[in-house]
Formats: structure tokens, C-alpha cells, sequence
């Protein structure tokens, strides 16, 4: 199989691609890495190396973000191989609506977080028939490489990723504010709904600040307001990153932080928030965690999703504290593999990360346990394996999504008096993750549809 893969600006996404290029060309694959960025013409990423790379057939593309399908030449050459283009998101689908409208014919689409998965179904299922969710993996060590003791790490608790003020991200220039500056009250008050409930995703939030402010409009128009609402994803983000940071720092506990933006924190000045530096790339970010008996994580709003500084820290043989999301509580179970703390209890975290580092063996035990379960199932070389089953599966796109069967028809129909039974003893955030549920695999379903805007009314 021939197989591309691309280089970006971003330098993760550029880690990725050389960790799935190792795992194709370890089973046997000729694989090209194109660098979007231009190099110079002798460089081995350079496009005069990818045209000949595309002279003959290619069968599969892999790209991050939508980067390497978005350009009118490269869709050109895609779909004239028939090429299957497997496009991971790493971040929510509301930030790429002019990729799922333009793209290769032969596109599969694979979202980290399950709601995602049902966002694109709900809104965009005629453009992108064929989306899935595939989980972040994490990267396992050279078999080698030693395992720092418990004991002589550096860092208590080690924290990787950046910072910005939360309100300054929410009023960043946005196009669409600009003709409709009135639309800014309507993201401010999105943005409290979030606060007040940090079990909602970020359309259902969108919805429920709609239907405060008693606003009618067309599909066309919410869609719209999703893609411009990446401000107040970036704000929701930092709101809780600084939430907890400041329940740890206030503490006492020993803190360190990796990344950019973390001098403008409230705690920056405090003695024992100590920052190491602004950014590095990704793969010296795991010698980081490999060196912390704790490592911290905030979910990026993820809610039925994962993320990798998760399965890292496992990897790197420390213990991840993290905030729950549908997908993290169904996979890991707390206290025996994971520990996870309540964004609605920051009050309960310092005791919890306290009684963590005055018990290593405890520790250490959950780090093993975890370790191997996350190397077993949440590697690259899990991943690999399941872009190559997408390609190498019948390359009509509506093949790696379920289908609706008459089945499941059937039952859908058994699970509404179930949600409807939620509904009437007022258990809203339950009747809401059962709707999201069914709408996944029924967007268009008006009972399901009107059960979900009586629950988005109702939830605060």
C-alpha cells in the first residue's frame, strides 16, 4: 500500500506523522511525508519529490486537522487515484466547517470525542457521510528506556500546556462580531451556562443560551454561530485550567508548570508554582512527565472524549489526575488505574493529590495497572492499525458509519418512553446524554429532535 502523510505549522501534528510513518513502514508500506510549509526543492518533503510520488497510485492519505485535503490541487490528485483520505481531528469539529463542505470524495472523518462524532452526523451528514471516533494514543517507550524511581522524580505535580486569561480569550476578535456585535451577549451568556454546568458540551450550551434569550432561527444560522464560537471553547478551557491550578497552588501543594502564558495566572508570584518553561516540542514533553509522580490533567472540554497527555503520563510510568469525561469513566475505573477529580468539587482535589504523594506504593500500583492496559490498547501502533482497516475496508464512504437498520430503528423506539421517563422526574443531564446518543445515529428523527429542545430548556 502507498501511502502520504504531511508535514505542518504545527509541530505535534508533524510528531504524529512520523510516528504513523515508522508504524506503515515497519508492515511494509511505501509511504511519502509531503511538507506543506514548501521547503526547498532537494528537500526529501519537497513537492517536487511528491509529484513523483503521485505519479502512480496512491491509496490512502493521512492527515491531521483536515491539513493536506483543503487545496484544490491535492483534491484533484486524491480523487483521481480514488485515494482514501483518513482526516483525524484533534480538536472539536466546530473549528472546521469549510473542510467537511470541500474535501476529497473518498473521505473518512474520525473525531477524539464521541459528541463530536455526533455533531458532524447531526449537522453536516451530507457532506461528510463517513465519521467515526478514534481515541488519542499515547507513545510507548523504547523497550530500553529506564524508569526513573518513584521517589527521586523531580516534580510532585507537573502540569503541561498553555494558559491564557480566560476573559481575554472570550473577547478576541471574531469575524462574525463584527457585523453582528449583538451576538457577543449571546456568547457571553454560552459562556455562563458553561460555568454553571460543566457537564454540558458546547452545542448543547449554545442551545440552551438560544433558548434563554428566546432567539428563532434557521439551521443555517446556528451552524454559523458554532463555527464562531471558538472563543468561548478557548475561554471555557482556561476558566477551569485556571480553576485548578489555583486549587492546588492555594493549597501549598508543589507545582510545575510547561508551557506558554502561565506568568499571567493569579498564582504565577506564588512560591511553590514554579514554571519550567514556555513550550518544547512534543517529544521532549515525555521526558517531563516521565520525571513527575503526578501528572495533572484538564480535559479540553472534551466531554466524551480523550486526550493524550493521559495516556503519556501512563506511558511514562506516572500517575495522570484528571477531570472525568463519558469515554475516561467507561474505559478506566478510579482509584485502581486513574485517579480523577469532580470539576465541581475543586475543594476535594488538593486532599486528593495530597494523599496521592504520601502514598507511593498505592501510586505505583495504579501506574502499572494503567500502563499496561493503555499499552495494550492506546498506542501508534493501535492507531495504524485501525487507519489501515479503514482503507483497507470497501472505500464507499458511508461504509464506516453505522448504519440504521430497521433494528435499531426498533429500538430507538423502545429508548424513547425511556428518555421520556428522564424527562418527566426532571433528570435532564441523563435524558440529554441518552438523546445525544440516539440523534448519532438518528439526526433527523423530529421525536428525538423535540425531546432535545425540551431538555435543553431545562437545563442550567
Amino acid at each position: 500500500m502507498r501511502i502520504a502523510l504531511f508535514y505542518t505549522a504545527v509541530e505535534s501534528f508533524n510528531f504524529f506523522a512520523d510516528q504513523l510513518d515508522q508504524e506503515f513502514r515497519s508492515r511494509g508500506h511505501e509511504t511519502f511525508i509531503l511538507d506543506i510549509m514548501n521547503p526547498p526543492e532537494e528537500s526529501l518533503h519537497s513537492f517536487a519529490h511528491f509529484a513523483e510520488f503521485v505519479s502512480a497510485k496512491v491509496d490512502a492519505a493521512v492527515c491531521f486537522d483536515g491539513i493536506g485535503v483543503r487545496q484544490d490541487e491535492l483534491i484533484e490528485i486524491w480523487n483521481s487515484w480514488d485515494t482514501v483520505i483518513i482526516d483525524i481531528l484533534m480538536d472539536p469539529p466546530l473549528r472546521f466547517h469549510p473542510v467537511f463542505e470541500r474535501h476529497p470524495k473518498n473521505y473518512h472523518l474520525f473525531c477524539c470525542d464521541q459528541d463530536h462524532v455526533g455533531y458532524v452526523r447531526r449537522y453536516f451528514s451530507s457532506e461528510v457521510p463517513s465519521v467515526d471516533f478514534m481515541p488519542h494514543v499515547g507513545v510507548l517507550p523504547e523497550p530500553d528506556t529506564p524508569v526513573i524511581p518513584y521517589s527521586e522524580r523531580k516534580y510532585d505535580i507537573l502540569f503541561c500546556g498553555t494558559y491564557y486569561r480566560p476573559q481575554d480569550r472570550l473577547t478576541a476578535p471574531n469575524p462574525l462580531l463584527e457585523e453582528h456585535p449583538y451576538l457577543q451577549n449571546l456568547y457571553q451568556l454560552m459562556y455562563q451556562n458553561l460555568i454553571a454546568d460543566s457537564d454540558l458540551n458546547l452545542d448543547a450550551a449554545l442551545l440552551l443560551a438560544l433558548d434563554q434569550t428566546e432567539l428563532s432561527i434557521s439551521e443555517d444560522t446556528l451552524k454559523l454561530l458554532f463555527a464562531y464560537m471558538d472563543n468561548v471553547d478557548w475561554a471555557i478551557r482556561m476558566y477551569q485550567r485556571e480553576r485548578v491550578i489555583t486549587a492546588l497552588a492555594e493549597a501549598g501543594l508543589e507545582l510545575h508548570l510547561l508551557g506558554r502564558g502561565w506568568e499571567n495566572h493569579p498564582c504565577s508570584q506564588y512560591p511553590n508554582v514554579h514554571r519550567i518553561d514556555d513550550r518544547i516540542p512534543y517529544a521532549q514533553t515525555l521526558s517531563y512527565m516521565a520525571d513527575a509522580r503526578i501528572n495533572l490533567n484538564v480535559m479540553p472540554w472534551f466531554k466524551s472524549g480523550t486526550h493524550d497527555r493521559i495516556f503519556n503520563t501512563l506511558l511514562q510510568h506516572s500517575l495522570p489526575l484528571t477531570d472525568r469525561s463519558a469515554w475516561t469513566e467507561k474505559y478506566f475505573t478510579d482509584g485502581e488505574d486513574i485517579v480523577f477529580y469532580d470539576l465541581k468539587h475543586l475543594e476535594q482535589l488538593p486532599m486528593i493529590a495530597d494523599r496521592l504523594l504520601k502514598n507511593p506504593s498505592e501510586a505505583e500500583k495504579m501506574i502499572q495497572r494503567g500502563y499496561e492496559k493503555v499499552a495494550r490498547d492506546l498506542t501508534w501502533t493501535n492507531c495504524a492499525e485501525w487507519i489501515l482497516d479503514a482503507v483497507q475496508a470497501d472505500n464507499t464512504p458511508g461504509n464506516l458509519q453505522p448504519q440504521v437498520s430497521e433494528e435499531f430503528i426498533a429500538f430507538g423506539n423502545q429508548i424513547k418512553p425511556v428518555i421520556l421517563g428522564l424527562i418527566a422526574n426532571e433528570q435532564w443531564n441523563e435524558a440529554y446524554s441518552m438523546t445525544e446518543q440516539l440523534l448519532a445515529l438518528m439526526p433527523d428523527d423530529p421525536e428525538v429532535l423535540e425531546m432535545k429542545q425540551e431538555i435543553v430548556r431545562h437545563i442550567s
